[in-house]
């Protein structure tokens, strides 16, 4: 009869801990990998909208094109942009190397002056074309560059996510980057970001940015695009808004789209 209940409670003891295992949280940096996979496709095409709002509500448009395509097996991310109006941008275009493992690359295109000039490692924490978003928001940064602890998990208008708190690694990173912290909530299900606050040298919120309008665009391999992405400021009182009007999933899109070639013609 002992020997029974040292077997019953062994078998409840080891039920118990098989469910703590399948629901223990992911690691941190597990996370972020698979929210960076879950955005990536083989190829596509698309039609955005930028309005950059000043602190006073004052409305500016810009209207872009963008294409992107996987190289390398995966490993390698290629992305051009390029502005369709006003006039006074339009023919402004970026192309964007991204990489797993390394720092990406980035170009511009001034039309006005004929010139494309690479955009260095202290320029990514600068203003994108004008909005609160940055270069560095045009990317997404090598997962090496940073810790990554889950703190929690919390739901953002219906959406179960986990709370990654984003550290980089050394000062270098943290002016880089723009910020000397993250906190990232990302969906339990699509691993796609719903929410980021972004915290400055004094460790006080100074931008905000929320996504929405979140679209499966490739079934078969669980692809996800947030088609709404508003960054806020929160201490000059500027925001901008990114939405993507047209979107088509495209693994054939050209390759010669991503060249500096391509980049400079008008």
């Amino acid at each position: 009869m002992r020997f029974s209940k040292r077997i019953s409670i062994a078998i409840i003891l080891g039920v118990v801990g098989l469910a703590f295992l399948n629901f223990a949280p992911p690691e941190g940096r597990e996370i972020m990998q698979k929210s960076r996979d879950a955005s990536k496709l083989e190829g596509m095409e698309a039609i955005s909208t930028l309005r950059i709002y000043d602190a006073k509500g004052r409305e500016r448009v810009r209207q872009t094109s963008m294409a992107s395509k996987l190289f390398d097996s995966g490993v390698t991310e290629k992305r051009i942009i390029r502005f369709l109006s006003p006039a006074e941008v339009k023919g402004t275009g970026i192309l964007i190397y991204d990489y797993d493992e390394r720092n990406d690359d980035m170009w511009i295109y001034m039309p006005a002056l004929r010139k494309t000039r690479r955009i260095i490692s202290n320029e990514k924490s600068k203003s994108f074309m004008g909005s609160e978003f940055s270069n560095a928001d045009m990317s997404a940064p090598s997962l090496e560059d940073f810790d990554y602890t889950v703190t929690g998990s919390e739901t953002i208008r219906g959406t179960d996510c986990w709370i990654v708190e984003v550290i980089p690694v050394n000062e270098d990173i943290m002016d880089r980057m723009g910020y000397d912290r993250q906190l990232a909530w990302i969906g339990k299900q699509d691993f796609v970001f719903r929410k980021a606050e972004y915290y400055d040298e004094d460790d006080e919120l100074f931008k905000q940015m929320i996504s929405s309008d979140v679209r499966q665009m490739d079934k078969s391999g669980k692809k996800y695009i947030a088609t709404r992405m508003e960054m806020s400021n929160m201490q000059n009182g500027r925001k901008s808004v990114m939405t993507i009007d047209e979107i088509q999933y495209n693994p054939d899109v050209k390759e010669e789209y991503f060249t500096l070639g391509y980049l400079e013609r008008l």
